[in-house]
């Protein structure tokens, strides 16, 4: 039994219909890549994952049972933990009180203010200071820490490298490796192609809200991932 599975996931926007029979499955300790062109439905399938878009409630399980209705609060309880596109940290907060916020849920495991300092080490210099002082490579670091203080079974990563220097990507994935060692299942949606499928076991490729292709990441033929992704 897969962790996360989709079943014919639909996912709308007011009328507008963004995903289409989306099937996808995550096993327990995997990291899988969702890739695609801007607009190509990967942030909603996300959303729709993290509850913040209403779905029937077969159209996602979570270890076997249905959660397409649970509440976000509901599914961080469950485990499941986005880290958004942009961060969205509160401004009006320290980076500490931002990292504590994330732990409301109590949830038990091994991650503690003190580990998430230990793993990004520049965090604890600046734990005092409002967030939109930190630099965006800072600022996208509380917002993972943020996350894994919630003690995540499985981690939803956004657009991890967007707006940022590549040596500050480079960081910021070697840290996914920490993260995946304590049994941390990962969903990374990333445009940046070769990144993700560095990072990850499997890729699936959306196109206009539709599954185009699925491949393990080490065997797969280019030139049909092109055609997924420009839809050709």
């Amino acid at each position: 039994m897969s962790l996360l599975a989709t079943h014919n996931l639909a996912a709308f926007y007011g009328d507008f219909q963004a995903l289409f029979d989306i099937n996808v499955s995550v096993e327990q300790g995997e990291t899988v890549a969702i890739i695609g062109a801007n607009g190509a439905g990967k942030t909603t399938l996300l959303r729709a994952v993290a509850g913040a878009l209403p779905t029937a409630p077969e159209m996602v399980t979570f270890d076997g049972e249905p959660i397409g209705h649970k509440t976000p609060h509901d599914i961080v309880r469950l485990g499941i933990v986005m880290v958004p596109e942009g961060r969205r940290l509160f401004p009006s907060l320290s980076v500490e009180e931002n990292l504590l916020l994330g732990g409301h849920s109590e949830r038990k495991g091994p991650w503690t203010l003190q580990r998430v300092y230990d793993l990004f080490p520049r965090l604890r210099d600046l734990r005092h200071l409002p967030a939109p002082a930190l630099s965006g490579g800072q600022q996208q670091m509380a917002a993972i820490g943020r996350a894994l203080m919630a003690n995540p079974r499985l981690l939803l990563c956004d657009e991890l490298s967007l707006g940022l220097a590549p040596v500050v990507i480079r960081d910021i994935y070697q840290c996914l490796d920490a993260i995946t060692a304590e049994g941390t299942t990962v969903v990374l949606v990333e445009q940046d192609i070769n990144r993700a499928l560095d990072a990850s076991a499997r890729f699936y490729c959306f196109q206009e809200g539709r599954l185009a292709l699925t491949a393990p990441t080490k065997d797969f033929d280019r030139a049909a991932l092109t055609a997924a992704y420009f839809g050709l």
